[in-house]
């Protein structure tokens, strides 16, 4: 996994995980849990998906 991509699924991650309506409380499995799984999950298909249309929309940016 790239560095942008880590990066930018972290900064997804901190901000669904600080939204109450996304988030409401923390499992007491920490992050093994099922919600946070999943959470991690959409955060790396976000990142991975926003990166792949900034990529393709302006393909000389980088």
């Amino acid at each position: 996994m790239s560095h942008e991509l880590k990066e930018t699924a972290s900064q997804l991650l901190a901000a669904m995980l600080s939204n109450p309506h996304i988030y409401p409380q923390v499992s007491d499995d920490g992050s093994d849990g099922k919600m946070e799984q999943q959470l991690i999950i959409l955060a790396v298909e976000m990142a991975s998906s926003l990166i792949q249309h900034i990529e393709n929309t302006y393909p000389h940016s980088n």
